[in-house]
């Protein structure tokens, strides 16, 4: 009776908390839509002709380019201002970068406004992750992330839908874009005050010695498997939604076809992040990320192999594999913050957030070269070496000794 009454009362508490996400949730994904509907509009005022191409490159490096930096700034404003106040700010700024495109269409200060608004949600989605991870508890902090990757990949399609509901060619597509990042801010105010965060640990609460963001060596030192899954991850959403309509093209599919196999791939990864979610709560995380990469590597070689003999065994490839690889972020995040203490966790988010745009915008490029010289199929070659790292990492970090809490001080003077 004591376990049943037990297991009753955990999973009332981890409702209250899910519902406790709520109002951050909605924030986020009004911001996300309507950041993905700017995504979109840029990509496609740029794609008029008598735009210089020097013009086009500068405008779309912007974006990635203030991710980064947006990465590096956060941890600094949370320290001082906290999580509530940095994100009211943060949206602030998004919403200054949306509305520039509502009042000139002057392609030099494009720039501008794609750098604030990388920068924007960089910052929204270090904010986001740290709370969560200081909010959630081991037992479920798989299942909130979970709820949080569902989140924004529901944005990025509700994004592509009111685009189309809107019209591509509509002069009305930037002001719905910063009308949607108006609701995230009104939203915040609507939603009343975020829960409070558990009391910070005395004994770091009480330390003078500043905290320092833990830098990608010392993290690695402390979860390797978290460092190089973050960064697979990065490659892997980068690559397999902007080189699959190369890849469909390049194997003879059609443009319908192609378009199919991306959003199959979404629809995947967004089923499996709630049933990944909840199996990362209850069985040993590294265990699930060795899964995670040889499933991975073994989906990325089939594809490789076969896709081009059967268009519906393609489909059901490119199902599993957006199920298997498009779920291994937040199960290494909530690995990686479970070896936290919990004034670390806004700094690594950063950090693990610098990693993953640095495989976002690192990578395509070699895609597509091996793409041009090996063929179509090369894509899935640097994908599943990715996952074999993966695989590696998550046999490593079974295997090793467990860095101590005694080792934490070390840790930080790498950082």
């Amino acid at each position: 009776m004591r376990s049943i009454a037990q297991s009753a009362t955990r999973l009332w508490q981890n409702a209250e908390r899910s519902r406790a996400l709520l109002p951050i949730m909605i924030g986020i994904c009004l911001a996300c839509i309507g950041s993905a509907m700017l995504t979109t509009a840029v990509s496609l005022h740029l794609g008029k002709p008598g735009i210089s191409p020097q013009v086009v490159q500068i405008v779309l490096t912007a974006y990635p380019v203030g991710f980064l930096i947006g990465c590096l700034v956060t941890r600094p404003a949370v320290a001082q201002y906290g999580h509530e106040r940095t994100f009211v700010a943060i949206v602030v700024v998004a919403l200054l970068a949306a509305s520039g495109f509502v009042f000139t269409d002057f392609l030099p200060s494009w720039i501008c406004f794609r750098l604030l608004g990388g920068l924007a949600m960089a910052s929204l989605f270090v904010v986001c992750e740290s709370w969560i991870n200081l909010y959630a508890e081991h037992h479920n902090r798989g299942a909130m992330f979970s709820i949080y990757m569902l989140t924004t990949a529901i944005a990025v399609l509700l994004g592509q839908v009111l685009v189309a509901m809107v019209g591509p060619q509509s002069p009305h597509l930037f002001p719905v874009a910063a009308a949607t990042v108006l609701l995230a801010l009104i939203s915040k105010f609507a939603g009343g005050r975020w829960p409070a965060l558990p009391a910070t640990d005395p004994e770091h609460a009480s330390s003078a010695r500043p905290v320092k963001r833990l830098g990608p060596l010392a993290l690695f030192r402390l979860a390797p498997v978290t460092v190089v899954a973050i960064f697979q991850g990065g490659i892997t959403n980068m690559n397999i939604f902007v080189l699959t309509p190369i890849y469909g093209t390049q194997i003879g599919l059609s443009a319908a076809t192609t378009v199919g196999l991306v959003t199959t791939i979404s629809i995947a990864g967004m089923l499996a992040q709630t049933p990944v979610g909840w199996l990362s709560d209850r069985f040993e995380r590294r265990i699930i990320l060795l899964v995670q990469g040889i499933l991975s590597v073994t989906l990325c070689a089939a594809i490789a192999w076969l896709g081009n003999f059967s268009v519906p065994l393609l489909f059901v490839l490119f199902f599993l594999y957006g199920a298997t690889a498009l779920t291994v972020y937040p199960v290494a995040m909530a690995f990686g913050a479970s070896q936290l203490h919990s004034r670390h966790m806004v700094g690594a988010s950063g950090t693990l957030l610098l990693l993953y745009s640095i495989g976002n915008v690192a990578t395509p490029g070699i895609s597509a070269g091996l793409m041009e010289h090996m063929g179509a199929p090369a894509m899935f070659l640097l994908l599943g070496g990715g996952a074999v790292l993966v695989t590696i990492a998550a046999c490593y970090n079974l295997l090793r000794r467990p860095v101590t809490l005694a080792a934490m001080p070390a840790l930080e003077e790498q950082a």
